[in-house]
């Protein structure tokens, strides 16, 4: 790699395709049989993942708070993050979910604060968000 930032460039995104999209969001589109389950599932996936030895929290979220939305490896975070909240939408979409965009904004708040209530220890974490995403599917329900 000529740079350190291309090297975190590059592992931005191979973290996006093998753990995002070959990881949650596949494995929740799996586990679920309704859109709204999969929507669930996510938490269920990050509970194991919680759990892993090798958990480390969120690269796009740490790689954006060290560098800082201006630089360009904080605004290829922020990308990658809009890119989830683009598969939930979908999800919610299919879901019939009324207002997706503003679900998906907030389920990626239970998504990211469930991962920080992990790195501090919280080891129920993803349950107690999952709990809060089935009132948020409620509230968005037609």
């Amino acid at each position: 790699f000529p740079s350190k930032d291309s090297l975190v460039f590059a592992f931005l995104e191979q973290r996006d395709k093998q753990w995002t999209m070959n990881g949650i969001l596949s494995e929740a589109r799996r586990r679920g049989s309704t859109p709204q389950e999969q929507l669930l599932a996510i938490f269920d996936v990050f509970g194991e993942w919680f759990l892993r030895e090798d958990f480390e929290a969120c690269s796009f979220v740490r790689v954006m708070l060290e560098m800082g939305p201006a630089h360009p490896l904080g605004q290829a975070s922020i990308d990658y993050l809009a890119k989830i909240r683009g598969h939930v939408q979908a999800v919610a979409e299919e879901a019939g979910l009324v207002r997706p965009e503003e679900f998906a904004r907030s389920l990626l708040i239970l998504m990211k604060g469930s991962v920080i209530q992990a790195v501090e220890g919280d080891m129920l974490a993803a349950e107690r968000a999952r709990q809060m995403a089935v009132w948020l599917i409620g509230h968005h329900s037609g």
